[in-house]
């Protein structure tokens, strides 16, 4: 930009200041900050110069200084608009050159910086700035009231950072390749190991990792565990590990993730763009078709702008020529370059090869991300091509110095630059095309691997997890090998081989094999005879066949428990007028041959003591005497919840017409993917639903008239519930307390934390004192009233510090609802407790079951822990008959007021041995 613009009212800067290639930052403690700007590499304009005054007042625009704050920027301008009208002052608007035809955030946060100063100075709003850029010398207005709030976070950073006694850690980022220091910085951070030369690592993966110990990329090496990939996940993309990466640069090898999926079915063609990228201008094309030595290299050039089309001309009509090209570039540069001349330069017939080719260009980027790890760094093609072996003819080559080499063109037209710009982009098609064959190479024999060498590659399926060997169904690839592997298993040996050697174990399988001995009934039942027909009355009826049942059940007494069998003689009878076939009604029988206490007793052992299901099956056999054949438990839990989901359905309903609801949700694994169980509490009954997902439809669903409290924990699926809600203090103070322990040295964290604890002690005394009665609750409102006003007053601190307190105003109110409602815990305890039955179900059933088999687990589940509410056995309840938990508890309560003055029962309540019962 040569001259500044000729408003009136604009005073102008040195006209060095008007186009530079660099801003540079100085800054002198405590608090001050001097923006300069130089042309090239040319001294910047020297503070002593003569100032160009602004109006009367005597304003330095060259160096304006604000002594409020200690802060001083070098304007570049400030254009003075008049006052419209008496009374009312002039406004000033500071202006900022850019030689960029592109502004970035950073340049309108120096003009926000340039308005804040200014502002300070004069002691009034400056709301709006101008930027004057580009080689148009266009001219942007932006309002800099929107900025001040960026402007003054970015002081604060920077005078926390000039204030700290100690240097700040060296960070390598992407703004390195603009700094002259770079050589310097990389060599330092190199001789540190330091996790910033990771480039592809955020700063809150680097503080994560530090906050675990982690400090350098060889630390970070060790701490890959090689994983295998689940069945459900196989489809998704792979997860970039920067622990694998750290590994590779240790061992300096190449790692591949899985079976990279790279064809190249045709003649490949690498391309290579060189362009400005301020001025959305492709300036040169190169492309390499084939591989190897027999490769021919293009060219093309574009002097301006107008070239364009000219080059992009030549590129399709040197595409059509080539046989089943398939187009390879590395980066989204080319994807860019691709669509913008397709737009800019008119669209390509859909049949002709050219448009197939760019159709179908391959990014080598998406085919090599998270899947092969080079010993590098970073991804870039310099570095990964280098670690192959190629070099590059000038030593300085990147995409920033050709820009800079493009410029030199420009202004000197000398053929040599052109020809060093037309070399590196050839080199670069070259290392791409090196890259590719090395890539390739994995997919062949390894004698046929070209570029890279035999050691100097790893698949992570061959590294030892930490738990190699494991209990599992082996697929063998030829079934003689299967043969073989079933010739070594336990029971084959001890029944097949070592019997015929060992006359002891002959005996021992002997005995194990005889027959089991039929066991004699306890008791006989004659069934009589019916008086008519149940279907149509008819009293025509004579015995059709004889017919006798036993049915193995259990009999309780207050000593113990035993065996009890029950044989059922009876005959059948057929109607001689509508001809059905019956059994007598009399007969007390449910059909199957294990009765409903041996049913009870199972379940009960299965849902409250958590026993595997297998194991109450031996259990059974060896303390019985009884022949349960595997999965028989199994069919005693489905038939169980089958007869009890019409009380599942009742505490449902119960819970949706209640006052006060809690409610929390935890994973479970179900068929080998992942599910999850909501647990919705009250304080008499508990109920347990399995959904699929973790979406909060259902639950929205199920509370849609729901009229009391919710109690839950920061979940944003309860959000859409429309009642009152208490968010769970108890999660609020973990976190907090956790990232107390994080970040001990937080100074603004520790206040917000003190006055939290400071507000809520005194409520917590208070329940303690009278319980959850909001008469005694309510005096604490306005101490909420005041810790909110507090924290609105309060200055920005820490990122930490204000994202609690962001989270403290976002849920205000519903964080205090307890201190209003008589009742309303302010924890959710309720509901957590109600998940530990689950968690340690979970642990028995271990993954293996269906969605219909953990429903039915839940369905007990749910039964079992609302007895434990209501305060009745449930051994005791599954044995009595009774389906109504309510209606057993007030039973059982009552029939305890009429015996206290009399003897204790002999036993409680239940199903006779040999009746039907609940079942």
């Amino acid at each position: 930009m040569a001259e500044a613009p000729s408003d009136a009212g604009v005073v102008a800067p040195p006209a060095e200041s008007l186009k530079a290639a660099k801003w540079r930052l100085a800054v002198d403690a405590p608090v001050r900050i001097e923006l300069r700007s130089s042309r090239g590499n040319e001294a910047p304009t020297s503070s002593s110069s003569p100032p160009t005054t602004l109006d009367a007042k005597g304003i330095d625009q060259s160096l304006l200084t604000s002594a409020a704050t200690n802060v001083e920027s070098r304007l570049h301008a400030v254009e003075r608009i008049a006052s419209e009208g008496r009374g009312r002052v002039a406004q000033f608007v500071p202006v900022r050159f850019i030689f960029r035809n592109k502004l970035t955030t950073d340049d309108k946060l120096l003009l926000g910086f340039d308005a804040f100063v200014l502002a300070q100075a004069l002691g009034r709003d400056i709301p709006v700035g101008k930027i004057i850029h580009g080689d148009d010398h266009a001219t942007l207005k932006v309002k800099t009231s929107a900025l001040a709030g960026g402007v003054r976070k970015r002081l604060e950073k920077i005078t926390a950072l000039l204030s700290n006694p100690t240097p700040p850690d060296l960070v390598l980022n992407r703004h390195c390749a603009e700094c002259e220091f770079q050589a310097r910085c990389r060599q330092k951070a190199l001789e540190t190991d330091d996790l910033s030369l990771l480039a592809h690592m955020s700063a809150k993966e680097r503080q994560k990792l530090r906050s675990k110990g982690i400090f350098t990329v060889t630390q970070l090496s060790y701490t890959f565990r090689p994983r295998r990939r689940p069945k459900r996940q196989r489809d998704k993309r792979e997860k970039y590990h920067h622990s694998l990466k750290a590994l590779a640069i240790r061992e300096k090898k190449i790692h591949i993730v899985g079976s990279p999926e790279l064809k190249i079915e045709g003649t490949p063609v690498y391309l290579d763009v060189e362009g400005l990228p301020d001025r959305d201008f492709y300036y040169l094309i190169g492309l390499r078709i084939g591989s190897g030595d027999s490769a021919v290299q293009h060219s093309l050039w574009a002097d301006t702008v107008e070239d364009e089309g000219k080059i992009w001309r030549e590129f399709l009509a040197i595409l059509e020529t080539v046989e089943k090209p398939v187009l390879i570039h590395y980066g989204s540069y080319e994807t860019n370059f691709l669509n913008e001349m397709k737009d800019r330069h008119g669209n390509l017939g859909d049949d002709s090869v050219a448009a197939k080719a760019i159709g179908l260009s391959l990014n080598f980027v998406s085919v090599m991300y998270a899947k092969i790890y080079f010993p590098t760094f970073s991804n870039g093609l310099k570095e990964i091509a280098r670690s192959l072996g190629f070099k590059w003819s000038a030593a300085a080559a990147s995409g920033l110095q050709s820009i800079a080499w493009r410029e030199a063109w420009s202004s000197h037209k000398e053929p040599s630059e052109q020809q060093q710009l037309i070399c590196y982009n050839a080199e670069d098609c070259e290392a791409l095309d090196l890259v590719t064959r090395g890539v390739l190479g994995q997919h062949q024999p390894r004698s046929e691997s070209r570029g890279v060498g035999e050691h100097d590659i790893v698949d992570i399926s061959t590294l030892k997890r930490e738990h190699p060997y494991g209990f599992k169904r082996n697929t063998f690839f030829f079934p003689e090998l299967d043969a073989i592997n079933k010739a070594a298993y336990w029971d084959y040996q001890r029944e097949k081989i070592y019997v015929k050697s060992n006359q002891r174990l002959r005996r021992a399988l002997k005995q194990a094999r005889r027959k089991v001995q039929m066991l004699s009934p306890n008791k006989c039942i004659q069934c009589p005879s019916p008086a008519n027909c149940p279907l149509c009355g008819s009293r025509r009826i004579h015995k059709y066949d004889r017919a006798k049942r036993i049915v193995h059940d259990l009999k309780f007494s207050p000593a113990g428990v035993k065996r009890w069998i029950v044989h059922y003689d009876f005959h059948r009878y057929m109607c001689r007028s509508c001809g059905k076939v019956f059994r007598p009604q009399t007969l007390n029988w449910s059909g199957s041959k294990f009765g409903s206490a041996i049913l009870a007793y199972s379940v009960y052992q299965n849902i409250e003591l958590r026993l595997p299901q297998e194991t109450i099956d031996r259990s059974f056999n060896k303390i019985f005497g009884l022949q349960l054949a595997k999965g028989t438990t199994g069919h005693f839990k489905t038939r169980a919840a089958k007869a009890y989901a019409a009380t599942y359905e009742s505490l449902l309903k119960r819970l949706q017409g209640g006052d006060m609801l809690h409610s929390d949700e935890t994973k479970v694994s179900v068929g080998g993917s992942d599910g999850f169980v909501w647990v919705l509490a009250s304080l008499d009954e508990v109920a347990y639903v399995y959904t699929e997902t973790r979406e909060s439809d259902w639950v929205q669903r199920f509370l849609k008239d729901f009229k009391g409290v919710l109690v839950s924990d920061f979940y944003a699926g309860y959000d859409g519930i429309e009642c009152p809600k208490q968010r769970c203090l108890i999660h609020l103070l973990r976190d907090l307390n956790d990232e107390l322990h994080t970040h001990p040295y937080d100074e603004d964290l520790k206040r917000l934390g003190k006055s939290f604890s400071d507000l809520v002690k005194p409520m917590i005394e208070t329940v303690d004192r009278y319980g959850l009665k909001a008469r005694f609750l309510k005096k604490h409102l306005s101490s909420v009233d005041r810790f909110y006003r507090t924290l609105a007053r309060a200055k920005p601190g820490s990122e930490v510090s204000e994202k609690c307190k962001q989270r403290f105003e976002r849920n205000r109110e519903e964080l205090f609802t307890f201190l209003r409602y008589d009742g309303v815990p302010w924890n959710n305890n309720n509901a957590e407790h109600a998940i530990k039955p689950f968690a340690m179900l979970r642990h028995v059933i271990n993954g293996v079951t269906s969605a219909k088999g953990l429903r039915d687990y839940l369905i007990l589940l749910s039964v079992c822990e609302t007895c434990k509410y209501m305060g009745v056995d449930f051994l005791d309840f599954l044995r009595s008959g009774e389906k109504d938990v309510h209606a057993f508890a007030k039973s059982r309560r009552g029939r305890k007021s009429r015996t206290q003055t009399s003897p204790p029962s002999v036993s409680p309540p239940s199903a006779t041995p040999d009746s039907g019962g609940p079942f």
